[in-house]
């Protein structure tokens, strides 16, 4: 519990970067263990098109549904009080496996990697390169689903994160126009989201700043995405 209080406490008070990315935080120690082992089913739909998202910000879960059918279920990160994740129902308007963020990052200069903003160049030589959101997928203009760092609690800027085992599936599930409704709670709260295990990937430092800015940080899955049901 110490340990837990005392990160959360550096990631509220240092910069204030790890939330204003919506993604993730932002120190720079090394962790061979990031993000932990999560295992994550994900079913191959009968028609693509009746597929559709729902996602319970009290629970904090995210399930893909065909009809009554569930695809996918999934706890993911949604957004802090000041910056809360928007509800209503909106569709998928956009797709990008490999995207970084254009304005929260890191400048890179040699061997020098610095978290910052876009627009702080922190000195002469330095390059920007934007934090990691892979597999996004968006539903509203500068808000989207991706890659990150799942935690029990608000940790996000709107976006919603979900654990690097999940987040190529949904991307494969999911296509432009797939509808997404978010709500404070979902009837799936009751049934199939009522145990699901979450992952502790919060617990663990981002890996080294090389490391983020590099493409090996995009590394695609080696298995099938989705099962047969």
């Amino acid at each position: 519990m110490k340990s837990y209080c005392l990160r959360a406490i550096l990631v509220g008070t240092s910069t204030g970067f790890a939330l204003l990315t919506g993604c993730s935080t932002t120190s720079l120690q090394t962790s061979s263990t990031f993000p932990g082992p999560y295992p994550v089913v994900a079913y191959k739909p009968k028609d693509p098109n009746d597929v559709r998202v729902k996602v319970s910000l009290q629970n904090r879960m995210v399930y893909v549904m065909e009809g009554s059918r569930s695809l996918l279920v999934t706890p993911g990160t949604i957004g802090v009080p000041d910056k809360p994740t928007p509800t209503g129902n909106f569709h998928v308007s956009d797709k990008i496996r490999d995207k970084r963020s254009n304005s929260y990052g890191f400048w890179v200069n040699g061997s020098s990697v610095v978290a910052g903003t876009s627009d702080k160049r922190p000195g002469p030589g330095y390059h920007y390169i934007g934090y990691p959101m892979a597999y996004w997928v968006q539903f509203r203009p500068e808000y989207g689903f991706h890659a990150g760092p799942v935690w029990p609690i608000p940790h996000s800027h709107g976006c919603i994160r979900l654990h690097p085992s999940a987040a190529p599936k949904f991307f494969a599930l999911v296509h432009q126009g797939t509808p997404v409704d978010i709500a404070q709670s979902q009837p799936e709260d009751q049934t199939i989201g009522k145990n699901v295990t979450r992952p502790a990937d919060y617990k663990y430092p981002d890996p080294a700043g090389s490391y983020m800015v590099s493409n090996a940080v995009f590394t695609k899955p080696q298995k099938p995405l989705l099962e047969n049901q």
